[in-house]
C-alpha cells in the first residue's frame, strides 16, 4: 500500500465540522477578527496557535470551525471584502435601479468603491492576497467573488434598461463593466500594490472625468435630452 502524502504545515485532513446556532455564529465571528488581524500582521505564517489564544477559543476550536488554516484564510478575505463594501454594493444598486440619472449615480459608485477599497486595511489585505495567491489560487476567486464585482448585476440591469430606451449605445455590457472599472478604481488598485496611493484631488479628477469619459463613448443621454 502507498503511503498518504505528506500534509501541507498548519493544515488539516479533517473537513471542518457544520456548527449552527448563534453560540456558533459569535465564535466564528471572533475567530475571523482574530484571524484577520494575525494574517495582516504576519502573512500566512501566522500561527493558529495565536489565532485561537486572539479569539479567546482553543485550537481544536477554530479547526472545527474552518478545518484548515487555507480555508481560514480565504474566509478571512471574503468577510473583509463583504464588510468594507456592504454599503457600497447596496447603494449602487438602489441608486442605479432608482434613478433616472446614470451619470450622478455612477459617479457616487465609483467614489464609494474607491473609499471602501482603499482603506488601510484592505490595502494590507489586498497585498497579502497578491503575495499568496500563486499558493493558493482560490484567494483570486474569493477575491473576484466579494469584490467589487458584486456590483456587476446592477450595473448590468440598468445599463441594459438604458440601451432598450435608446439612451445607451452598448453593443457589449460586460466589457463595459470592466472598462468602468479600470477608469475610476483599478489605478488605485495598481498604485496601493507599489505601497502608494493617490491623492484626493487626483481621486475626484479621475472618477468625473472617468465616468464622462465612459458616458461619452457609449453616447448616455440625459432623461431630459
Amino acid at each position: 500500500m502507498m503511503p498518504a502524502p505528506p500534509q501541507r504545515a498548519g493544515s488539516r485532513a479533517e473537513s471542518p465540522r457544520v456548527l449552527t446556532g448563534d453560540r456558533a455564529a459569535r465564535k466564528r465571528q471572533v475567530i475571523i477578527q482574530a484571524a484577520r488581524s494575525a494574517f495582516v500582521r504576519d502573512g500566512f505564517d501566522a500561527a493558529m496557535d495565536a489565532i485561537a489564544a486572539d479569539a479567546g477559543v482553543s485550537k481544536v476550536t477554530v479547526y472545527n470551525h474552518y478545518g484548515s488554516k487555507e480555508t481560514l484564510f480565504v474566509a478571512v478575505i471574503g468577510e473583509a471584502l463583504q464588510e468594507a463594501l456592504a454599503d457600497a454594493i447596496s447603494g449602487t444598486a438602489q441608486r442605479l435601479e432608482h434613478s433616472d440619472d446614470l451619470r450622478a449615480a455612477l459617479k457616487w459608485t465609483a467614489r464609494a468603491w474607491v473609499d471602501s477599497m482603499t482603506r488601510p486595511d484592505m490595502v494590507a489585505l489586498r497585498r497579502l492576497v497578491a503575495s499568496e495567491v500563486r499558493r493558493f489560487p482560490e484567494l483570486g476567486e474569493a477575491w473576484r467573488h466579494h469584490g467589487p464585482d458584486r456590483a456587476r448585476p446592477a450595473l448590468a440591469a440598468a445599463f441594459e434598461r438604458l440601451i432598450a430606451a435608446e439612451r445607451l449605445t452598448m453593443p457589449d455590457v460586460e466589457t463595459a463593466i470592466l472598462q468602468l472599472y479600470a477608469l475610476v478604481l483599478y489605478p488605485h488598485l495598481v498604485h496601493g500594490t507599489y505601497g502608494t496611493t493617490l491623492d484626493r484631488h487626483t481621486t475626484e479628477r479621475l472618477i468625473d472625468s472617468g465616468v464622462d469619459m465612459f458616458l461619452s463613448f457609449y453616447a448616455y443621454r440625459d432623461a431630459t435630452a
